[in-house]
């Protein structure tokens, strides 16, 4: 078996069991709440989200994610008072989000995952599409019992400039780890996302089918299995 210098993970739907559409319109409702306040109506600011999200998706490494999202939420909100809204956002994803656990499913295997692959590889990469900031990432990995000290890096919405599917995702992780994309596997649950632009980038893919987001013009022929067939395939590295 093939020697890799990094492995990276995917988290939602990947190491957190999750359905997309269910965890993202749960816990926008929670976000929601919390930004009650303002006096945002919630259409609107569901769609600001989705907006802000879309032109994370489409940033082409000029600036920040953060920057990104915020330029196009309050360009729809203009007249909120942007340090206040900013400061209730980070407040929440590392608080009052930890209530969206209900929209996820536990997985005791994910912790073995990751400590198997501490053990095959030099690094160990939270390869979760920087949508969020870091303290969302991290009240997420609690959820499965990791932390920021099982990963060499974790990708965050105000530290990175690109967004999966684009493969440049995948290359700016091995320019700052200095490392070659074809001494990568990524481990992820979606055909485009994770398995077509790591690909595309140079890395190796490896699909979990318990969450799988299939793809049409995406469709992934490579290797694949369930979370416990990912476990088999680590130990075996």
């Amino acid at each position: 078996m093939k020697k890799y210098k990094a492995i990276l993970f995917d988290m939602d739907g990947t190491l957190l069991p999750m359905n997309m559409e269910e965890f993202t319109s749960g816990y926008f409702k929670f976000l929601a709440k919390k930004l009650a306040p303002f006096n945002l109506p919630f259409e609107k600011l569901v769609a600001a989200i989705w907006e802000g999200t879309g032109a994370m998706v489409k940033n082409d490494g000029s600036k920040k994610n953060e920057e990104v999202f915020w330029e196009r939420f309050l360009n729809i909100f203009p007249d909120l008072p942007k340090e206040e809204v900013i400061a209730a956002c980070n407040e929440f994803y590392g608080r009052e989000f930890n209530e969206a656990k209900i929209f996820t499913a536990p997985n005791p295997l994910a912790k073995q995952a990751v400590k198997i692959a501490r053990e095959k590889a030099d690094l160990v990469v939270l390869a979760t599409n920087p949508l969020f900031p870091m303290s969302g990432q991290e009240t997420r990995m609690g959820w499965i019992g990791l932390s920021k000290a099982d990963f060499d890096l974790i990708t965050s919405y105000e530290i990175d400039c690109y967004c999966k599917p684009n493969p440049a995702y995948f290359t700016s992780i091995c320019e700052r780890l200095d490392i070659s994309p074809s001494d990568c596997l990524m481990i992820g649950n979606d055909e485009q996302e994770d398995m077509y632009a790591c690909t595309v980038a140079g890395m190796d893919g490896y699909l979990v089918s318990d969450c799988m987001i299939k793809s049409e013009k995406y469709p992934w022929d490579g290797n694949k299995g369930t979370f416990e067939d990912l476990i088999n395939m680590l130990e075996n590295l």
